[in-house]
């Protein structure tokens, strides 16, 4: 009987990792090596390791899905959305709650905004999962640091000529007016935007593995987010089939009590826990 191996690797763009200099392109409005937006201590080493195993891998991988975090410049998680009382720019990494907005604390840059603004964060806060922050501009759409991490890419592009088969992209995040940390629904999914909703079909394509495989950045954030409503709208139930690449994932900084909630509560639920190494050599035993 086949046994059939899925990865899904969340996130790997070039923004969220702390690469080096030679990583790193030079912009040429401003003659300087272009900085990642959101760099992700750690991170770098977790895509070298994730390239590794999925070239130690590739034989026995049955699927490879990758997930992009996709942004257009203004959207209500970053800078350009927002000014504070008296006009002056928000800095990144600065929570807005609906109480401060409605104190006048922080105001949308576009007044005509406000109304939705507060509906979304009135419910984002009833959801109780996440309050709003402000994250500097990344993954812009189009952008370098949209781009996968260049050794998970070259990985990856020779499992598909090897193999014949192609990655499979999925991108999030596109809309403006909500958070979408998780690449299986947004944070308060748009009424208007399907792309926003419970994505159970791609759930359902991942729970026809019978190993599904989880790495990417970050784990304090979109990797939770992501197994979070896999593991809750799994149809088969069979979370022990989830196995988080421990080594191939990091916390944004500031965040690492997240990440060992996050592990906790997943192991709980049944999901692996495990190395990428410990993972290949489990693989090829089998």
């Amino acid at each position: 009987m086949s046994n059939k191996i899925q990865l899904l690797v969340i996130d790997p763009q070039n923004d969220f990792c702390d690469l080096p200099e030679a990583y790193r392109p030079i912009d040429p409005m401003s003659g300087q090596p272009v900085a990642p937006a959101l760099p992700v201590a750690g991170a770098h080493a977790d895509m070298v390791r994730l390239a590794d195993f999925i070239r130690d891998a590739a034989p026995v991988l049955s699927g490879i899905a990758i997930t992009l975090d996709s942004h257009q410049r203004l959207d209500i998680a970053h800078p350009t959305f927002w000014q504070q009382a008296d006009g002056t720019a928000v800095s990144p990494f600065t929570p807005i709650t609906a109480a401060q907005v409605r104190a006048g604390e922080f105001r949308p840059r576009d007044a005509a905004a406000l109304p939705r603004t507060l509906a979304y964060l009135d419910e984002l806060e009833a959801r109780g999962r996440y309050t709003l922050m402000v994250w500097p501009v990344h993954c812009e759409i189009g952008s370098w640091g949209h781009n996968v991490h260049a050794d998970v890419r070259a990985a990856y592009n020779t499992w598909e000529e090897q193999t014949l088969r192609v990655v499979r992209k999925i991108t999030k995040g596109e809309n403006p007016w909500t958070e979408h940390y998780s690449a299986m629904q947004a944070e308060v999914p748009d009424p208007g935007d399907a792309d926003t909703q419970l994505n159970q079909g791609l759930i359902d394509e991942l729970d026809r593995a019978d190993t599904l495989l989880i790495a990417g950045e970050a784990s304090s954030h979109c990797v939770r987010a992501t197994t979070e409503h896999i593991v809750a709208n799994l149809r088969s139930g069979r979370t022990g089939k989830i196995v988080l690449l421990t080594d191939c994932m990091s916390p944004v900084g500031g965040f690492d009590a997240q990440q060992r909630e996050f592990l906790a509560d997943m192991s709980a639920k049944g999901v692996r826990l495990a190395s990428s190494r410990e993972m290949l050599a489990e693989l090829r035993s089998r």
